[in-house]
């Protein structure tokens, strides 16, 4: 096992501290430290690399650039980060549990990701899935996302909110707080719906079993969002840590048309596909489609609901046209 496994936690924290401070060109916005790639990549210190190249082809979105160099220069550092947080938290803990005289009671380290459609959410999570379980001191690391706890499309349908599929009100929110809620009060097993993209709605009488995991990770659209409960509960209260996917927005917009292209080709050929009826779409008539979807949901969505939530994250991840991340910005506080 190499040293950096070896130092405490607190020492590492220090280190990093330190290591922050020293940065002469961090450029402060408001209550963040920006970085370049070059910079945060220099952040990684001995972080060992624990993904091959064979394990980036089961992580990789569609249409993404995902290669070693992306993984090492920013997805390595920010595990080394996640990793301090996570046994400090521990630590903090356990001081806890030794100061009221009661038994230590595992519950997660919960981190959110969000960010809008087609950004790259869902590969981020999986790579930082993957990484993190490579701590020995936190192995089991979970992933669910938001998608399960959207409305069945007969409920979106009744409500008649099938065209605004993805906005906050389109999700049962007081389930997912129940989740977290149950999570972080130390239950040993809850449940989540399961989210089929095939046929674009949740599949009856199927669910994800989360059992105590050490770090649970949330993927979604609306994880950062100010839809609370009645008694004003939101989803982001009961998380440890937060990151938030960005990019220019026309930038976007081309991903998700590009990544609908690929689908016509691909998952909409599929009989059982919601949007079979895309599938035998020419090029154009397919691009005319996809750019009216984000015109008139995706887009008003962004700007409404998603990207007001970028400031409320803890860490923010700025990717330029070709999906790299090109800055890394960490709130000091």
């Amino acid at each position: 096992m190499i040293k950096a496994f070896e130092i405490s936690p607190l020492a590492q924290a220090a280190d990093a501290d330190r290591r922050l401070g020293m940065r002469k060109s961090v450029e402060v916005e408001g209550l963040f430290e920006s970085f370049s790639r070059r910079e945060w990549s220099a952040l990684r210190a001995a972080t060992p690399l624990t993904l091959s190249k064979g394990d980036l082809e089961s992580l990789r979105g569609i249409n993404e650039e995902l290669d070693m160099i992306e993984v090492e220069e920013v997805y390595l550092p920010l595990s080394r980060l996640l990793n301090l947080h996570i046994l400090a938290t521990q630590q903090l803990s356990a001081v806890t549990d030794t100061f009221l005289s009661t038994a230590p009671a595992p519950v997660p380290y919960i981190i959110g990701i969000g960010g809008s459609v087609a950004v790259g959410k869902s590969t981020t999570a999986r790579v930082m899935q993957s990484l993190l379980s490579h701590w020995p001191t936190h192995p089991k690391v979970d992933l669910i996302t938001t998608d399960g706890f959207l409305f069945p499309n007969s409920e979106l349908t009744r409500l008649g909110l099938m065209a605004r599929k993805g906005f906050p009100e389109s999700y049962n929110t007081p389930a997912l707080i129940e989740l977290l809620r149950r999570l972080k009060s130390g239950a040993k097993s809850v449940t989540a719906p399961v989210y089929s993209h095939l046929t674009y709605d949740i599949v009856p009488d199927q669910e994800v079993v989360v059992e105590q995991p050490d770090v649970l990770i949330v993927e979604g659209l609306n994880v950062l969002q100010g839809n609370g409960t009645s008694n004003n509960q939101f989803v982001s209260d009961f998380f440890d840590f937060s990151i938030y996917v960005d990019a220019d927005e026309a930038t976007i917009k081309s991903w998700y048309v590009e990544r609908f292209l690929t689908l016509r080709d691909s998952v909409f050929q599929n009989p059982d596909s919601y949007f079979r009826n895309y599938a035998d779409l020419s090029v154009e008539d397919a691009t005319t489609i996809a750019s009216g979807i984000w015109d008139e949901i995706n887009a008003p969505n962004l700007a409404l609901n998603i990207a007001p939530t970028r400031q409320r994250s803890r860490c923010i991840l700025t990717k330029g046209d070709n999906h790299r991340v090109e800055k890394v910005q960490i709130q000091k506080s």
